[in-house]
Formats: structure tokens, C-alpha cells, sequence
């Protein structure tokens, strides 16, 4: 069967030569979105896209719309949203670099670093005393890791902690085994190799009393807008750091800097942000205490292979009449 391909995205053109050569019977198009001629989305099968969507009046042949996103808060005010098109993600490009990002932030806040940089800022060289009172590192060893959001990343973040020594637990929307089939991964544990406890989303309060560290990876949605407030911050142990990897609008962030000010909270490593790019006048830029990164955590170094070989799954499996990899539940809105 032949497939009509078009994609938005400003891809090397080496990118196109080889999905060209691994799926020679796909017709390929390439566009900015606006200008593709109504010929080509009307024989559609496949869009890949980040932010640009027509109207689903002009795609009547199309089957899927692949996105170069994780997430698609972007997509639910489309009016392909509300079609029964599948909706594929980029989800299981980035378990990896979002792992280490997670596990670098929770060794630099663990060693002191946002003081330590503040003395590097002043050219101050603490005294002995000081030092030991102030930059002696947190104990990893035996420490707990609560991770909001458990899946692919978690899974990932999991095995990283626990060469730490770190005991981890994850929350997710359901805690049932599950197949794997539909979901690309490029992480480095399998699911059924992972000893993380479990618990779903109503016993959310479990794992935060229990999270020297919590981190968030959880997907932006109605239901996880604002989930991590100030009632749910006040039930982690006294002095736990919380790192953001997720999406701003998941955790209130006037309530975490307030308890961070104050040393409720021990750390803060935030590459999210309720507004971004983050404003230059935001408090956070020189807050004691806090790691800010401008949403980094999820850059792949092998996003060109690795997002081709899910492409040529999807179009494969297009082709096969199988379901596409990373399709969205438009019900759980991820």
C-alpha cells in the first residue's frame, strides 16, 4: 500500500533521504503546514507535526498525526482532537536524558551546589567550619524517591536511584500490569525487571510522606493541573526536595518557593514553568536554593534516529493495519 507522508518539522535533509530509503513506497511532502496544497492533505495519511494542525474538514483520508511532542495539551483545542484519528506522541524518545537530568539535579542539590555556586558568584572560600555546617552533602544512601508520573522516565529515574542505593516508589494513573506493545521506549530497564512499590493516584499522600525527594514527571492535564499544592507539599518530610521535569501548571509554584524560603523545603530543580520563556524579572532566576533550567531536560542527542525509527514503525504499521505506536487516550488526555 502506499502511503502519503507530509511533514512540518525543519528536518535535515538526510532525515528524508534515509525514511526514503527505508519506505520507498511512502510519498513523502514536506511543508511549513500552511502552505500545503489542499491536494496533498486531502490523500493525507500521515501528518507529522509539532505545532500546526488543519482543520479536519481538509484531511478526510488522514489516519494519523504524529507528534514531535511528549506532550499535547496543544493539540486538545484542534478539531482533530475531536476525531477518532489516532494521535501518536513522541513519548519514549527522551526516558533517557530526562533520567539523568532528574538524577543530576538530585546529586547537585544533594552536594550543596546552589551555595556553592553562590559562594563561586562571590569568590568566597568558606572556613572549615562552615563548610562541614553547610556544604556536607545529603546521605542518598537509603533515601526515598517519590516520582509522580510513573512510566517510561520514571522507570528510568528508578534504575539510575537505585545504583544510588535509593528505594523507589511510583505513582500512576493505574497500577494494573500492562502491555508494552504500543509504546516506543529507548529506556534501559524493561518493565518487567522493575522492583519500584507502586500505588495509584488516590494514594498519592502515601508516597509524598514517604519522598525524601520527590520528582514530577506526570503528563499536564485537567486532572493533574495544580495536583502539587501547598497541602501536598506540607505532607513531605521536612527539608525533601522537589524537582520539576513535568510541565508548568502541575506544581504551585508560589506555594514551593514559599516553603523553600521558609525550609520546608530543602531544594528546588525546576525546568518548567507555570509561564515560559521565563520572565526576566521571575524570582526564580536568583532564589537561594533553586536549580533553573529553561526546559532542557527532555533534548535527545539521538532525536533524528530515534524519531525516525518511530516514524517508520508508525507508517509500517499503518501500512499493516496495526495500531501506531504511542497512540493518545483522549479519555486520560495523554
Amino acid at each position: 500500500m502506499t502511503l502519503s507522508y507530509l511533514c512540518t518539522l525543519d528536518l535535515p535533509d538526510e532525515w528524508f533521504t534515509e525514511l526514503a530509503d527505508r519506505l520507498p513506497d511512502v510519498q513523502i511532502h514536506r511543508s511549513a503546514g500552511q502552505d500545503a496544497s489542499s491536494e496533498v492533505l486531502a490523500e493525507l495519511d500521515m501528518l507529522h507535526t509539532s505545532e500546526w494542525f488543519p482543520e479536519a474538514s481538509a484531511v478526510p483520508s488522514l489516519r494519523c498525526v504524529q507528534l514531535d511532542t511528549s506532550g499535547v495539551d496543544h493539540v486538545r483545542t484542534t478539531s482533530l482532537w475531536d476525531t477518532r484519528i489516532p494521535i501518536a506522541t513522541l513519548g519514549g524518545i527522551a526516558p533517557v536524558p530526562m533520567a539523568e537530568y532528574a538524577m543530576m539535579t538530585i546529586l547537585e542539590l544533594s552536594h550543596r551546589m546552589p551555595l556553592i555556586q553562590r559562594l563561586r558568584d562571590t569568590r568566597s572560600w568558606p572556613s572549615n567550619a562552615d563548610r562541614l555546617a553547610h556544604l556536607t552533602p545529603r546521605r542518598l544512601e537509603g533515601a526515598t524517591v517519590g516520582i509522580v508520573g510513573y512510566g517510561r522516565i520514571g522507570r528510568e529515574i528508578s534504575r539510575l536511584a537505585n545504583t544510588f542505593g535509593m528505594r523507589v516508589l511510583g505513582l500512576k494513573r493505574s497500577v494494573a500490569a500492562t502491555s508494552t506493545d504500543a509504546k516506543f521506549d529507548t529506556g534501559r530497564r524493561a518493565a518487567a525487571d522493575d522492583p519500584t512499590e507502586l500505588f495509584p493516584m488516590d494514594r498519592i499522600d502515601d508516597v509524598l510522606r514517604q519522598s525524601d525527594i520527590l520528582v514530577v514527571v506526570v503528563p499536564l492535564t485537567e486532572l493533574t493541573r495544580g495536583m502539587i499544592g501547598a497541602e501536598q507539599l506540607d505532607v513531605l518530610p521536612e527539608g525533601a526536595l522537589v524537582v520539576n521535569i513535568a510541565r508548568g501548571g502541575i506544581v504551585d509554584e508560589d506555594a514551593l518557593r514559599t516553603r523553600l524560603r521558609a525550609g520546608r523545603i530543602g531544594g528546588v530543580a525546576l525546568d518548567v514553568f507555570d509561564e515560559e520563556p521565563l520572565p526576566a524579572d521571575s524570582p526564580w532566576w536568583s532564589e537561594p536554593g533553586a536549580l533553573i533550567t529553561p526546559h532542557v531536560a527532555g533534548l535527545a542527542p539521538q532525536y533524528h534516529a530515534q524519531t525516525l525509527d518511530l516514524v517508520v514503525e508508525n507508517l509500517t504499521r499503518l501500512a499493516d493495519g496495526r495500531p501506531v505506536l504511542n497512540e493518545v487516550d483522549r479519555v486520560s488526555g495523554y
